[in-house]
């Protein structure tokens, strides 16, 4: 059997609430061995719900499926030792707190370099290592705010909308893990670490290139669109007699396989929006047309039309139609996995298919502390009586049972 990806990658996973998670998540899924130090009072997210299920937040269980949770006190020196000594066998170390709180750990990168250079350290905050925006707080919300998306998402009366995900977390996380891989791809040949600094507000910036580029080349500051498209028309969601549709007209070929469609074959050589320039300087007449056209008929019957012609559309699904859909079944989107108290829950699936070393969750979330003894055991050869007596002294806990989160 050909090992997963990254088999044999030890990371010592410092992370809490989304960003970091969700980076340290996609790593497990491929293969590597993720071990999740918390303190005693938990990873936040433990606490972030309803829903909650045998005492975990679903939030939690969603994101850090296939870790080992470890739990070491790390304002003891005894337990501080023990996480340095952790440290040494490790290739990766990733960690979202504030800059400078690592530091303060004696946990920081340049301490740690000394001890294994080795290592590939990566570092997650809202606006990197650097600059004057360093120290700031943020969250999922501001930065939206601070990149400059939640200028552009909203409606075309100028309302402002938060993304209905946590979008700067996660591409955060993404680009984690693209961070920590080219790392240790150049760790193969130099046989040394590096310090991955990723930013929230950077990778939104770069995930933006698009929006950004026509800002840079036309100087005109966009504003919401609610869901048109500067560059593309139509592109958009329309009210259909039952449902809300969604379609993507991004060439003249579809533009004229599109108006057979929709039975207005004269729209296609119209002076108005017989080209996509033409089309976007007539926006407004243009939609309106399409609106009453397409409240004329029930989605179904649209996407009948619409999809043999090769047009791009979509009814807008809520999560239990896209949860239930055979393409994501198929895809295997939503496995389910068994937890000791939360018992058995669907979580998301692996978003890349690899056709020799597929990656899938392993193992449900952990409690807190769950794997703190096999750990000690795996990495220090210690026996049940010294892990008793550091667990008696408060230096690492182990627990077999769930936080009272949501009783």
């Amino acid at each position: 059997m050909t090992p997963a990806a990254l088999h044999g990658i030890k990371v010592l996973d410092f992370s809490h609430a989304l960003a970091g998670p969700y980076c340290t998540l996609l790593l497990a899924d491929y293969g590597a061995e993720v071990y999740k130090l918390e303190a005693s009072a938990g990873d936040m997210g433990r606490g972030w719900g309803p829903p909650f299920a045998g005492g975990e937040s679903s939030f939690f269980l969603g994101l850090n499926r296939g870790k080992h949770g470890i739990s070491i006190n790390l304002k003891e020196a005894e337990g501080l030792d023990l996480c340095l000594q952790l440290i040494d066998k490790m290739d990766v170390l990733i960690e979202n707190f504030r800059p400078g709180a690592m530091d303060r750990l004696g946990l920081g990168y340049c301490a740690l370099q000394q001890r294994n250079p080795r290592l590939v350290y990566c570092s997650i905050s809202g606006y990197g290592q650097n600059g004057p925006s360093r120290d700031e707080a943020a969250m999922d919300l501001v930065v939206q705010s601070s990149s400059g998306l939640l200028s552009v998402t909203g409606t075309e009366q100028g309302e402002s909308v938060r993304c209905g995900y946590g979008v700067s977390d996660t591409t955060a996380g993404m680009f984690a893990v693209i961070g920590i891989l080219l790392a240790l791809r150049s760790r193969e040949s130099t046989g040394l670490g590096q310090f991955v600094d990723v930013s929230m507000l950077d990778g939104m910036i770069s995930t933006m290139s698009s929006n950004y580029m026509g800002y840079l080349g036309s100087g005109t500051v966009p504003k919401p669109m609610g869901t048109t498209f500067p560059t593309v028309v139509p592109y958009s969601a329309f009210h259909t007699k039952d449902r809300d549709i969604s379609i993507a007209v991004g060439s003249e070929k579809l533009w004229a396989a599109f108006c057979r469609a929709i039975d207005r074959p004269d729209l296609e050589t119209h002076p108005d929006y017989a080209t996509n320039p033409l089309r976007i300087r007539n926006r407004a007449a243009l939609q309106a047309i399409l609106g009453e056209i397409f409240a004329q008929r029930g989605v179904a019957e649209w996407l009948e039309r619409l999809r043999p012609e090769g047009i791009p559309c979509s009814m807008v699904r809520n999560f239990q139609e896209v949860v239930e859909h055979p393409q994501c079944e198929i895809r295997e989107m939503f496995p389910v996995l068994d937890h000791p108290t939360a018992g058995k829950h669907q979580v998301t699936g692996t978003p890349v298919k690899l056709s020799a070393t597929p990656g899938h969750p392993t193992a449900a979330a952990p409690l807190l502390g769950e794997h703190t003894r096999s750990t000690l055991k795996e990495f220090f050869l210690l026996d049940d009586a010294t892990i008793d007596d550091l667990i008696a002294r408060k230096i690492v806990l182990e627990s077999r049972t769930a936080p009272a989160y949501g009783e």
